[in-house]
């Protein structure tokens, strides 16, 4: 019941807040989003202080109003406090709080308040919970959030909206929580800001179905508990679905989180996302920035080799402009399939997502497992970049498998896509399952997607596990198979040929190829007959 009660009053809120936008003209904005989210995120930090604090401390705990209990503490007291608070808190002085703010509304100038709370709040926590990009810029926790509105002499109604909102519940009461509860509130958050809106880079919201499979195989449920200490990566990371399930399954204190997206939205996304799901000691290895061109995860001189890598790549995409400086000989190893060359015409259509693969494999430990989506027509390649790709992963025995998932599974494009399992120690069979048929289509807006139903997935993870041989559905194969016809990986073509026999008399037999005599010569007739007329047209034709 509190998830229920919880769930509904978050979700109220947000939409309180893009409401709030909308009425201050900012409904659709490019920079709605980074209210909406920033706002959000200052509410949780607020609050997560709060249930950290009350943990800590009986007197807090006991107060009528905590936030007067905190001011009531001597400067020494209140930097012991929040020493003894885990790495997630944020550090917020009592000026910093929301009910703060709230008693000061009606001062002058309170948005420039407002402002200089949440710049202040960023300063304080740089170091934990700013994002760098690729050259070591740091990008700040939070924006100004009033100049957003260009109108002046609205500004501090604006904010004063915004903080009469934040006061109306508390989030203390969800923090024992699970990761199920924030995955569904992140996705409410952003559902409107993170869709392909046909720009250069658009981030996919990948389906929490893709992400869930993937996390099942990569670390089943019998190895739960047993895997620690490990490194996640995912060099294409958009808000980081794919490394949330990941990280839930592992153990959100068992793993550290990498990643690196060339998108700043992207990357603000998934801090948020860390910040909500208990992963705030990853946020320093949050990069932003072009992870084709300059990788920056390194040992060295040398990529970092990682225990786990998801990636849900962008496929095809115009990288014209900087092909030239990839084919080089520091690249020769990463890239050992080759760089796709530039076409005289549609350039967006070059396949990037064969640059991000070869990263992949090359940033793998030797004991390691990953997990990309990649377009279907990619496992049945057998020329090109793609087959040589395919060739090195079983030449080198690299193969987990592949799922091959139903049409439209992404709402915001049609391609077809499949998962391909990476497992760098598997010397035993690979496993390719053809789930191209389940599902059920619904509409999502104005497009069409398929759905699977929780067995449906649930029968994908245990023939996959299992390594399982289920007729029209499963196959376990052998490298040399997969070698034999020419490194394809479509389940289909490894199925059984079926033959189906029926029993009949010789009655029946014979009456059966009378039928069929008698319809192959009045074929044959109508064809001796149509062969005459054709002749005699031609017969006909005078020049004039």
């Amino acid at each position: 019941m509190v998830e229920l009660e919880f769930q509904q009053k978050t979700k109220t809120l947000i939409d309180s807040l893009k409401s709030i936008c909308a009425n201050y003209g900012l409904g659709n904005d490019g920079n709605e989003f980074k209210i909406i989210t920033q706002i959000f995120l200052y509410k949780f930090l607020n609050d997560k202080f709060a249930f950290e604090a009350k943990k800590l401390d009986d007197t807090i705990a006991k107060a009528d109003k905590w936030e007067e209990a905190l001011v009531a503490m001597s400067e020494d007291d209140l930097d012991m406090l929040q020493l003894q608070m885990g790495g997630d808190t944020a550090r917020l002085k009592p000026q910093h709080f929301i009910s703060y703010l709230f008693s000061q509304q009606n001062a002058p100038d309170f948005a420039k308040l407002f402002d200089d709370t949440l710049i202040d709040i960023a300063i304080t926590n740089n170091d934990v919970f700013a994002v760098k990009t690729d050259s070591g810029e740091k990008t700040k926790l939070f924006d100004r959030v009033s100049e957003f509105i260009t109108d002046t002499s609205k500004r501090d109604n604006f904010c004063k909206a915004i903080i009469n909102k934040l006061v109306e519940f508390s989030f203390e009461r969800i923090f024992t929580q699970k990761f199920d509860f924030y995955a569904t509130i992140f996705e409410y958050l952003i559902k409107d800001y993170n869709i392909n809106s046909g720009g250069k880079y658009a981030e996919y919201f990948t389906p929490h179905a893709v992400a869930r499979i993937m996390a099942e195989i990569l670390v089943p449920q019998d190895q739960r508990g047993t895997v620690r200490n490990v490194s996640c990566y995912d060099p294409s990371a958009g808000s980081g679905t794919l490394l949330m399930n990941v990280a839930h399954a592992i153990g959100e204190n068992r793993c550290s989180i990498y990643t690196q997206d060339i998108s700043q939205k992207s990357s603000n996304l998934l801090r948020l996302n860390l910040i909500l799901n208990n992963l705030v000691h990853s946020i320093p290895n949050v990069i932003q920035g072009n992870t084709v061109l300059h990788p920056y995860h390194k040992d060295g001189k040398e990529l970092k080799r990682f225990d786990y890598i998801v990636s849900n790549p962008p496929f095809k995409l115009n990288f014209s402009d900087f092909r030239d400086e990839l084919d080089s000989n520091e690249n020769k190893e990463r890239f050992f399939a080759g760089i796709p060359t530039v076409p005289k015409k549609e350039k967006d259509k070059m396949k990037i997502y064969t640059l991000f693969l070869q990263h992949i494999i090359t940033s793998l430990k030797s004991t390691g497992k990953a997990a990309v989506v990649v377009p279907t027509g990619f496992i049945t390649a057998n020329t090109g970049i793609d087959n040589k790709i395919l060739k090195h992963l079983v030449t080198n025995k690299m193969l987990a498998g592949v799922v091959s998932m139903p049409s439209n599974i992404f709402a915001t494009t049609g391609t077809n896509v499949s998962i391909l399992f990476i497992d760098a120690s598997n010397d035993g069979d690979v496993v390719l399952v053809d789930a191209s048929n389940l599902g059920e289509k619904v509409k999502d807006g104005k497009n069409q997607k398929t759905v699977l139903t929780a067995d449906e997935e649930q029968k994908i993870i245990n023939v996959f596990n299992a390594k399982e041989t289920i007729e029209d559905l499963s196959v376990a194969v052998s490298y040399d198979e997969i070698e034999a016809k020419n490194y394809s990986l479509s389940a289909g073509q490894y199925f059984d040929v079926k033959i189906e026999y029926v029993d009949i008399t010789p009655e029946q037999f014979a009456e059966k190829m009378h039928v069929i005599t008698s319809n192959l010569d009045n074929l044959f007739n109508q064809s001796r007959d149509l062969e005459t007329e054709i002749k005699k047209q031609l017969a006909g034709l005078k020049y004039e």
